[in-house]
C-alpha cells in the first residue's frame, strides 16, 4: 500500500514515443518533480521498470553505477518510490511491485480502492456518531 502517492490528472497527448508515454506515466503518479532537472529519478525509474520485465532486482549500487549517478541520489529516489508503493525492497535490491506496469497500476487501483472504503466507513462511523 502507498504510504504517498499523488496523483496528477494532467492530458496525455497522443504519442507513440515510448520516453515521452513513461514520462507521462511516472508525472501522473507524482513520480518526479521540477527539481529533477537531470531526470535522475526518471532514469531510475526507466531502469526498474526494464529490469522487472526480467524479473531481476537491483542494489543501489548497481543503479547507480549502470546511470552514472552518486548512490545517495538513487537512494533518495528509491526512497521516494518505494513511499508512493511503486518499488518494493527485497533482500536482492529493489524491483517494481509488479512485473509490468499494467499489474502496478491495477494493483494501486485496488489499493486506493480498500483505502477509499475504509474512508468511507469512518466517515459513516462519525456521521452516525454526531447524529
Amino acid at each position: 500500500m502507498p504510504e504517498r502517492l499523488i496523483l496528477i490528472h494532467e492530458r496525455r497527448l497522443p504519442d507513440t514515443d515510448l520516453n515521452r508515454e513513461l514520462q507521462w506515466i511516472g508525472h501522473s503518479l507524482g513520480l518526479f518533480s521540477l527539481r529533477d532537472r537531470d531526470s535522475s529519478c526518471f532514469r531510475v525509474f526507466i531502469t526498474l521498470v526494464r529490469s522487472a520485465k526480467r524479473n531481476q532486482a537491483l542494489s543501489s549500487d548497481e543503479i547507480a553505477e549502470r546511470l552514472h549517478l552518486s548512490r545517495g541520489t538513487v537512494v533518495h529516489h528509491l526512497i521516494r518510490l518505494r513511499e508512493s508503493g511503486i518499488v518494493v525492497h527485497e533482500k536482492e535490491g529493489y524491483i517494481l511491485r509488479e512485473s509490468t506496469l499494467q499489474n502496478v497500476v491495477k494493483s494501486i487501483e485496488r489499493d486506493f480502492a480498500a483505502f477509499f472504503e475504509e474512508l468511507q466507513s469512518v466517515a459513516r462511523q462519525v456521521d452516525e456518531q454526531l447524529g
